[in-house]
């Protein structure tokens, strides 16, 4: 029993002692312009155009995010007439597991045709990537897409009017008249998927792809704590009052300009279910059974035009498809016990 115990313990140290390392090896890049730069010309970059990922196609039939090594990126940039200047704006995502910095940058001067012809890739849109991504790609492409973002929109500083000026890293901004720094900021929104003991509420909007459901959602107001937003937002959405709050987890999610998604469980009192769906915020909200949820769970491919009607639920990278699967996999563990 003590072999397995020490065993063990070396394991999680070793894993521990590789993160941590990861993390201090990027905290250092962030704060030391020089090693950051040096740090590019032998790491890895994401490309975008626009704001769109570049994905390779695998042997095995599956998207991936290409990562360009940096000298064979600039080999690319210079054959399609760029300058040296554009990979220096790259800007730092993190490390892989091999400590190798990751960067990803915005070539959308350039022209689209020519650079996924030079790198052997599509440019593809983020909502579209990311039905098409596993495992970790979805977040690494979609934390790319948002510093890009931010750094695309935070030019000038918000209290003087001067231009900012960023880090070599792109973890921050300074402006260049009061020294004022700003950090890339996130929009704090809760997601709540609410149960009246036996189904679910999923509603639409008018923006969501043909036959796609998710959980209610909605930005925190000013002063406001999570509990109070989750039941402000069900009630003006749907009319309903809920109870019994419990949080799930969180995620980063880059729609609409990087938001930090809060997901929660709610449930309503089976008495009070009427609901009274405001269309100025939904096009549609319905309860759903169980049998609906584990049939649309299996629903790999969204439905194309002139397909019949069928629910559609959000990627499995997305917090609603997390918070929907949760409460299928309650529904079906408590009908085994009845």
């Amino acid at each position: 029993m003590l072999r397995v115990v020490l065993s063990s313990f070396r394991v999680s140290t070793r894993c521990c002692s590789d993160f941590v390392s990861r993390t201090r090896y990027v905290s250092r890049l962030k704060e030391d312009d020089e090693a950051c730069a040096a740090a590019l010309q032998n790491g890895h970059v994401f490309l975008f155009h626009r704001l769109s990922p570049l994905l390779q196609h695998t042997e095995q039939g599956t998207f991936t995010p290409a990562a360009l090594r940096a000298t064979d990126l600039q080999v690319i940039l210079e054959r399609l007439g760029s300058d040296r200047t554009l990979l220096q704006e790259a800007v730092l995502i993190g490390c892989s597991e091999q400590n190798q910095a990751q960067f990803c940058l915005d070539v959308g001067v350039l022209d689209q045709a020519a650079v996924e012809e030079e790198s052997g890739g599509t440019f593809i849109d983020l909502r579209k990537a990311f039905f098409l991504l596993t495992g970790a790609a979805a977040p690494l492409v979609a934390k790319g897409q948002a510093l890009l973002r931010w750094h695309q929109t935070s030019g000038f500083c918000s209290a003087t009017g001067q231009p900012t000026h960023r880090n070599q890293a792109g973890s921050q901004r300074v402006c260049s008249s009061s020294g004022i720094i700003y950090y890339p900021k996130m929009s704090p929104v809760v997601i709540v998927l609410v149960s009246d003991g036996k189904r679910c509420l999923l509603g639409r909007q008018s923006s969501f792809p043909r036959g796609m459901y998710s959980a209610l959602a909605g930005f925190c107001d000013m002063g406001e704590i999570l509990e109070e937003t989750l039941r402000r937002e069900v009630a003006e959405e749907v009319g309903l009052e809920v109870h019994s709050v419990s949080f799930s987890s969180s995620q980063h999610w880059p729609f609409p300009h990087s938001s930090f998604m809060m997901g929660c469980h709610a449930s309503v009192s089976p008495a009070h279910i009427q609901l009274k769906v405001d269309h100025s915020e939904l096009e549609d909200a319905r309860w759903f059974s169980l049998e609906e949820i584990t049939s649309a769970l299996q629903v790999k491919t969204p439905p194309r035009r002139g397909d019949p009607p069928v629910l559609w639920l959000p990627p499995k990278h997305a917090i609603a498809h997390r918070l929907i699967t949760e409460w299928a996999d309650r529904q079906t563990h408590r009908q085994v016990e009845e």
